[in-house]
């Protein structure tokens, strides 16, 4: 934890706890939330922020969902009644018994006492399918990774690390596409913030999926959210950074900045083509970048200078995760009317 943080908790835990944010993080599996929240808890620092993970919310056991040839991803192997009224309780200051899902046995265990937090985060598969946990969420965001290295991922990943054949894994993937596409896929029109993970343009026909093309998909019109932009807001920007002042090694870095549309939604996106080679000289980058909620001038580099072995560190992913976490506080702050001054790191 850095100095900034432990300031920054210093001063909010000593407030009564008069507001709970509820914040949703939506996605498929391996898309990159556990990385996410890391950073979210770094930011907040952990005693700050009780996570929940969707899956306690099974009304279907491992067992049950062979049987009847229901996924996780159905929604009807999910219980959004018992969802939903324990997110309310828990935003209204009360305590909940938790169900947990347990991802060994694949049964579901005895409850767990659950207290509220100054921040809880809902993340998994369904944070926005249901429009009243949906409207319980005080800031939320989607992690969307492409099919082209969602594949490529989990090839490298399960058959380096596990042991399963080629044509197993993309079975496995292929079985999970219907209902990945009709209920976890449509929640991203819902989403304030949008992560998207796609193959680089840099590179011809690139297959190895080393180098990312990241996107920050950012929703106009939502009270108290102002979007981050590049030189100009409004503007249609593309920067190429490297040169005297930011290393780049093949196949260098392309950033993009515009207004667009998505999912009939009026957004500003900012895109970052390439790999960082050193961390060091981020400060660079974001010198040009404008309404990214730090407290002083280097605070979103010092951060990822922090957790260089995160992955994604070096490229858009650990950039837009960085700041889409500053911009939560930023939310945090707003809704508790809490504005702390934050000394400058020593």
């Amino acid at each position: 934890m850095n100095v900034n943080t432990a300031l920054w908790n210093k001063k909010n835990m000593v407030n009564k706890l008069d507001r709970v944010v509820i914040i949703g993080v939506a996605g498929d599996s391996g898309c990159g939330k556990s990385t996410f929240l890391r950073r979210i808890t770094d930011i907040f620092g952990k005693d700050f922020v009780t996570v929940i993970c969707l899956d306690d919310y099974h009304s279907l056991d491992r067992k049950q969902r062979k049987e009847t040839g229901i996924t996780a991803l159905d929604p009807r192997a999910n219980n959004f009644d018992l969802m939903s009224e324990q997110i309310k309780a828990l935003k209204s200051g009360q305590s909940i018994d938790k169900p947990i899902y347990n991802h060994e046995t694949g049964c579901i265990d005895p409850p767990e006492r659950i207290d509220p937090n100054h921040i809880v985060v809902i993340e998994g598969l369904h944070p926005l399918y249901d429009e009243r946990v949906r409207s319980l969420v005080d800031f939320s965001v989607y992690l969307d990774i492409s099919d082209e290295v969602k594949i490529a991922w989990k090839i490298k990943r399960d058959m380096a690390e596990r042991g399963h054949r080629y044509e197993d894994i993309l079975a496995s993937i292929n079985a999970r596409r219907p209902d990945f596409t009709a209920y976890i896929d449509p929640q991203k029109a819902h989403a304030d913030v949008v992560i998207q993970i796609l193959p680089t343009q840099l590179i011809p026909d690139d297959k190895e999926h080393n180098i990312l093309r990241v996107r920050l998909i950012q929703r106009e019109g939502i009270e108290g959210f102002d979007p981050a932009y590049l030189f100009d807001e409004g503007s249609t920007i593309y920067w190429t950074p490297c040169g005297r002042k930011l290393t780049c090694s093949y196949p260098g870095i392309k950033m993009y900045y515009g207004p667009d549309a998505y999912y009939g939604n009026e957004v500003s996106m900012l895109e970052v083509d390439g790999n960082f080679e050193n961390l060091e000289e981020m400060i660079y980058v974001e010198g040009h970048l404008s309404n990214i909620s730090t407290k002083y001038y280097g605070e979103l580099t010092h951060i990822l200078r922090e957790h260089q072995e995160y992955p994604g560190s070096k490229d858009g992913s650990g950039l837009f995760q960085v700041l889409v976490g500053l911009k939560m506080r930023a939310t945090y702050e707003r809704l508790t009317a809490v504005e702390p001054k934050v000394a400058a790191t020593v």
